[in-house]
């Protein structure tokens, strides 16, 4: 998507846009598509970094997906909010975690061994 086109959209239209690729983004991982994975994650970053720029209230929109039905949906949401939301995404990190779930749990243990070591640190 071109930066032109996400500025003229809507905050709930991004978060919108953000679900549908983290759904598609599922299913790239199931068929191993990480080809598609990665330009699917490149957009998704897009999404995110627009969101970055309208303010933090913009970011914690994602958080309407700490409860979607789709695991890879709920692990991007609860990771691109880390930085205005650190308690609440990593809760939802951990959860994904702990069900065992693969290969959103195997992201997840990651994300949260890289947040304890200091290796990951949102903004």
């Amino acid at each position: 998507m071109r930066k032109s086109t996400l500025g003229q959209m809507a905050d709930s239209e991004l978060v919108e846009r953000f679900a549908e690729l983290g759904i598609a983004q599922d299913g790239a991982l199931f068929h191993e598509k990480y080809g598609k994975f990665n330009r699917l994650f490149d957009k998704m970053k897009a999404i995110g970094e627009e969101l970055r720029l309208r303010g933090r209230d913009a970011r914690l929109l994602l958080q309407t997906l700490y409860n979607h039905p789709n695991l890879q949906v709920r692990l991007q949401a609860a990771k691109w909010t880390l930085g205005v939301a650190p308690v609440e995404a990593r809760r939802i990190i951990q959860q994904i975690y702990d069900l065992k779930l693969y290969p959103q749990a195997g992201d997840a243990g990651m994300c949260l061994s890289n947040l304890d070591d200091g290796t990951f640190k949102p903004e």
